[in-house]
């Protein structure tokens, strides 16, 4: 079996401290703890920078008058020394881990920051003969509750990691066997911030598209789908160029982004600590996502308003087709049916039934406008698309996009994809309820590979292109469509 499971290979934990039982009962992300220890740097700076400076003014001046002076200058300096300290790298969850090695460097990140606290006093129209001392307090303070909050992150950190609490993104491991030898899935998650799922072993000495690389990889695409996998890992000697643009080529058939991790010959060479620090060592993509983090979630706010609001508005014409439906013809008003969605994940699709024969098998015949299988009232509700309504609960569930490819049945997938290049492109986003192939003149049935093929030639156009105002206005001309029709 190509899959080895991440109990097989996960390396002992070690002994996990008795005080640590408090950290068993929440999961913290690898990159929350990236976000923490900057925010606590920054409010560190900004909180010891008041507190020096007007504990000094009191003690020496009897007032508090510069209190919000020392707030100002605390947080320029703590934006500052945060820059600096994430472009160094500083903050990766290995450098947490083992502060020591790195104190050196903290410590040159916040020498350089001084001469801008210096120079916002000025900026600020301060006395600097009355602002040195209270300088001077502050930033000692600074400098000392930095290097023991760093001490209290590797602790912390260091028992995240060994309950088992620090969580990280979860990945399929794709490899030469001698490769994945030399990573552990603590290594993973220690240097790479990687949860490791399953990793898939690819072998040269058959051929770089002999039938097990290309079965292996084909399975890898379908368990990361089952599994929740979130990225693939590419773990290959840089030298096996052939061998890497097999796997590259093969795994653009999922949406997943794809990076490739440095080899163990660049590992050796410059060691742990450029491994945690240095950007260059860091997995490279070679496959990026589709959609950024906050294009989706702008993408998720208009289908769940907009579904919301459409089903509110509809919930009437709901009734009455539920009723016709009924009154018409034997059998369920609402049919399921099998589709694959992002990710090649599969889902059921709600619609009303408008044919008196139900079909998703194996094989499936698509529905022409004049076919006897269709019931009378059914007609109807296809010309007038009223039958695809109950998928905006597709929509709500976040199965489905208001806008997005058209999703096929099972058996159309499973033979468009074995002829029409880059069909299983369609699925690097969900599918929608109408979109861009069918605003273009291929709406309904598709009689001819041709007219398929152009239609997977539009998806992928809006794939490529996608924006809010696209979506907008696929949406108004999707309405113009459906008006059109029925006046026919």
């Amino acid at each position: 079996m190509f899959l080895s499971r991440l109990n097989d290979i996960v390396e002992p934990r070690g002994r996990i401290q008795k005080d640590s039982w408090i950290f068993k009962e929440f999961k913290v992300s690898y990159q929350k703890i990236e976000v923490l220890a900057l925010i606590a740097d920054l409010l560190l700076i900004a909180f010891s920078s008041t507190f020096g400076g007007t504990v000094y003014r009191y003690l020496w001046h009897d007032n508090f008058a510069t209190a919000d002076i020392c707030l100002s200058a605390g947080l320029i300096n703590g934006f500052f020394y945060v820059y600096a300290v994430s472009m160094r790298g500083l903050y990766c969850p290995p450098v947490l881990l083992t502060p020591l090695p790195n104190v050196s460097r903290l410590l040159a990140s916040f020498a350089s920051t001084t001469f801008l606290v210096t120079g916002s006093v000025f900026i600020l129209n301060v006395n600097i003969a009355s602002a040195f001392w209270p300088l001077v307090t502050t930033l000692l303070l600074q400098i000392i509750l930095l290097l023991i909050v760093r001490g209290v992150f590797a602790i912390a950190t260091r028992t995240l990691l060994s309950v088992g609490s620090l969580d990280g993104r979860r990945v399929v491991t794709i490899g030469e066997l001698a490769e994945l030898m030399g990573l552990s899935a603590s290594f993973l998650l220690q240097c790479f911030g990687r949860k490791e799922v399953f990793r898939v072993p690819v072998a040269m000495n058959r051929g770089c598209r002999s039938s097990e690389v290309l079965a292996n990889l084909d399975g890898a695409i379908t368990n990361a789908s089952e599994q929740g996998a979130e990225e693939f890992l590419i773990a290959l000697r840089w030298g096996s160029q052939e061998l890497l643009e097999t796997v590259r080529s093969r795994l653009r058939a999922s949406p997943l982004p794809v990076r490739l991790l440095p080899d163990h010959s660049m590992r050796t060479l410059l060691g742990q600590r450029g491994m945690s620090t240095d950007p260059l060592l860091r997995p490279i993509t070679i496959q990026r996502v589709t959609l950024t983090n906050s294009e989706k979630a702008v993408k998720r706010a208009l289908d769940v308003v907009a579904s919301m609001t459409a089903i509110a508005f509809f919930w009437p014409l709901f009734m009455i087709a539920a009723v016709a439906i009924k009154l018409d013809s034997p059998g369920p008003i609402l049919v399921r049916q099998r589709r694959s969605g992002f990710n090649a994940k599969e889902f059921s699709i709600f619609r009303f039934r408008t044919m008196t024969v139900l079909e998703d098998g194996p094989v499936a015949k698509p529905a022409c406008r004049d076919d006897s299988c269709v019931t009378r009232i059914g007609k109807f509700l296809r010309r007038s698309s009223i039958d695809e309504l109950p998928q905006l609960f597709n929509v709500l569930r976040g199965d489905m996009s208001l806008v997005g490819p058209r999703p096929h049945a099972l058996a159309h997938d499973d033979e468009y994809k074995v002829h029409i290049a880059d069909y299983a492109f369609r699925h690097y986003v969900k599918p929608g309820m109408t979109g861009w192939a069918q605003v273009n003149g291929l709406p309904g049935e598709t009689v001819s590979f041709d007219q398929m093929a152009e239609r997977v030639k539009l998806d992928l156009w809006y794939i490529n292109n996608w924006s809010l105002g696209l979506d907008i206005n696929i949406l108004l001309k999707s309405c113009i469509e459906i008006l059109r029709d029925c006046a026919l």
